[in-house]
């Protein structure tokens, strides 16, 4: 089994990109270590992971490497527990997913069934990781080689409604963000409530949904899944660090969340949901090649 992974990303890259992406990583404030040696909770994990990568800020280009910023290290792993699992009795994680939290490291563990299901169901936060630059992706397997290169097949019109559902759930808890809903920031680190103090509402989620609006958009329009946000990364930075007031946030929303529904009928080419035998065929082949069949 061929593992590209850090060392080794002259493989995937070439070699003048291998030395820009440590160079990427260095400006990032992030270790070149491999992840296990970085993060002692996942060393058990190492070898079944068949797919990482850096997601979050660092994947949309927004990333404040300052340690004493709001962004963390966020990575997602897909990975294939050993034979048992799947014939015995045992199970990963809390329904196939694990949540790791280390230092300035968030990390999301799916088991590989478990993340190919939340695509199927057109699950935006998981997408985006068959969608990453490649220098930022952390390993890429044989294995998550099909995952990606299969991508498409879940470029659906259930991926745009997702969106859209998830994005208006965004607004509604920016809206409770408000001071004036002191409630809602006990879920909140400290530094996140310093930030919602500071601004009136949490200017994190409204980046969050501004970016994910205009991702929709952008794919409703040209079919692209654009998570590396080249053109407004800029802005989306501005309007994490608090740049934009509430209402201009929330006009801005309601301008793109109009224009996506207006614009739905430019994804009627697309089928309505992934073809289900396809996806059970790219996991049969993906698992009897773990497991040597």
């Amino acid at each position: 089994m061929r593992v590209y992974s850090v060392c080794l990303q002259s493989v995937l890259l070439g070699c003048g990109q291998a030395r820009n992406f440590a160079n990427i990583r260095v400006s990032l404030g992030i270790s070149i270590m491999t992840l296990a040696e970085q993060i002692s909770q996942i060393q058990q994990y190492d070898d079944w992971i068949i797919l990482s990568g850096y997601m979050g800020s660092i994947s949309h280009g927004t990333h404040n490497p300052d340690p004493g910023s709001i962004d963390d290290i966020d990575m997602m792993c897909v990975l294939i527990p050993p034979i048992e699992y799947y014939l015995g009795l045992k199970s990963f994680g809390s329904r196939g997913t694990k949540e790791i939290k280390e230092g300035r490291y968030d990390l999301v563990l799916y088991e590989f069934r478990k993340f190919v299901s939340l695509l199927v169901k057109g699950n935006p936060n998981v997408i985006g990781l068959l969608y990453l630059k490649p220098e930022y992706l952390h390993k890429v397997t044989d294995m998550g080689r099909i995952l990606i290169e299969n991508r498409d097949q879940f470029l659906t019109q259930a991926l745009v409604h997702s969106m859209l559902g998830y994005a208006n759930a965004q607004l509604r808890k920016l809206d409770s963000s408000l001071k004036l809903n002191p409630s809602y920031r006990g879920y909140m680190s400290e530094k996140r409530k310093k930030l919602v103090e500071k601004h009136g509402y949490d200017t994190k989620y409204a980046g969050h949904l501004i970016r994910l609006l205009r991702m929709c958009l952008e794919f409703i329009e040209t079919k692209e899944l654009n998570v590396y946000r080249i053109n407004d990364g800029r802005e989306l930075y501005e309007i994490k660090n608090g740049k934009w007031p509430f209402r201009k946030v929330e006009s801005e929303a309601n301008r793109l969340s109009e224009l996506c529904v207006t614009k739905l009928n430019m994804i009627s080419d697309l089928p309505e949901s992934v073809d289900q035998d396809e996806v059970d065929s790219i996991c049969v082949t993906i698992l009897k090649k773990k497991f040597g069949y």
